[in-house]
């Protein structure tokens, strides 16, 4: 759960799985080139950014053009074709889904982002107290002060430090070390990223919504993943996907039970693309789109704090960086076996889905890859706004 020059042409695989989407939603006659360019030039150099991976996945957005382009295969011996369908681990990119399922529950009036946690808490689970009760809106914005991670988790899973260091932990051990836990600053106070924290969220919407018994993976589903047609997108660990490797070792599914909010996710190209576009445009979600969830995909992307003298800020867990006349929006993701991006820059409807199915690498050039290529978008995105008044 974590965070160039040109692109070159890459180490000689196969050439990229290439699907262009259509122009516009709304002039479905139209398709956009079938070599788009400006794509494939993205995935080559992402390519680059990701040796060990067998498959990379990129799904694009340039205004009315989109793509879909995959290249490589889902094991390095084996499996079959990467494409916009193949499902990668996202590890942290979950936590911009336990967002939408905050906002969609707020929307619907079942809980509120001021809401003290301890209203949703076990007996004996609440954390030290430290200043102010914490809120669901602290967890949603890595102010609540809590580490990031529990006490206690990383150190017992050190047996599978390299695979699945979390497998074994249950929510019972989250309650446990939760109660023993203290927060290194007052709730509200300061910006701190917590795994912790927004599997913590996850968690108590799901006890708010179905008591006790209520689990996470289920209620996102049903609130969220059904309802806007993402139906390569869950926590199962038994559908197929692709297989992670770690510094060329495959590993087994990523597992992390008692936090799935933090970081359970599995999604695809396609998957991620067609939310991302939601989230820039609430209008373009499927028609039957509950309207508390297409309020929620408004108000998630709203800033609800600033951080001291950089200009950044923080939506509910998407995190907000200023440009001249633009925010781009983003948010990264990994597992012991997968490296995952996602960004997207409303105002010029740019927006940027990046896998590979390799560990982060401790340089974050795969990261800092798709970022720039966002980034490179929306700055065309911005120059082809000013160029009338200039001509």
């Amino acid at each position: 759960m974590s965070r160039g020059g040109p692109p070159s042409a890459g180490d000689g695989a196969r050439p990229p799985h290439v699907e262009p989407g259509r122009a516009s939603p709304d002039a479905p006659g139209r398709d956009a080139p079938p070599d788009p360019a400006w794509a494939t030039a993205l995935l080559a150099g992402l390519r680059d950014a990701a040796p060990g991976a067998s498959a990379v996945a990129l799904a694009v957005r340039r205004g009315p053009e989109r793509a879909l382009l995959a290249t490589g295969r889902t094991m390095t011996r084996g499996g079959s074709a990467a494409g916009p369908d193949t499902r990668f681990e996202i590890g942290s990119l979950t936590k911009t889904f336990t967002a939408l399922l905050l906002a969609e529950m707020v929307a619907r009036g079942e809980v509120a982002y001021d809401d003290p946690i301890d209203r949703y808490l076990p007996g004996g689970a609440a954390p030290l107290p430290r200043g102010s009760p914490i809120t669901l809106g602290h967890l949603a914005t890595h102010t609540s002060g809590l580490p990031r991670l529990p006490r206690g988790f990383l150190l017992g899973g050190a047996s599978g430090y390299f695979s699945n260091p979390y497998a074994h932990r249950s929510r019972a051990d989250l309650w446990r070390a939760l109660a023993r836990t203290r927060p290194h600053a007052a709730p509200g106070t300061r910006v701190r990223y917590s795994n912790l924290g927004v599997g913590l969220l996850g968690e108590l919407l799901a006890r708010a919504a179905h008591g006790p018994g209520g689990a996470y993976a289920p209620l996102l589903d049903e609130r969220v993943l059904r309802p806007l047609g993402l139906t390569r997108t869950s926590c199962d660990t038994g559908q197929p996907q692709a297989t992670g490797y770690w510094h060329g070792r495959a590993r087994p599914a990523w597992r992390i039970p008692a936090l799935p909010g933090a970081g359970a996710g599995r999604s695809s190209p396609r998957d991620l693309l067609a939310v991302l576009d939601f989230l820039m445009d609430p209008a373009s979600a499927p028609p039957d789109t509950p309207g508390p969830l297409r309020a929620a995909l408004a108000d998630v992307t709203g800033p609800r704090v600033a951080l001291p003298r950089t200009g950044r800020r923080i939506a509910l867990v998407w995190n907000i960086r200023p440009r001249p006349g633009y925010d781009l929006y983003h948010h990264s993701g990994g597992t012991r076996g997968f490296t995952a991006f996602a960004g997207f820059d409303p105002r010029h409807r740019v927006a940027v889905a990046a896998l590979a199915n390799t560990q982060p690498a401790p340089t974050g050039a795969f990261i800092q890859r798709a970022y720039l290529g966002l980034w490179a978008l929306a700055r065309e995105g911005a120059s082809r706004e000013e160029s009338p008044k200039h001509g």
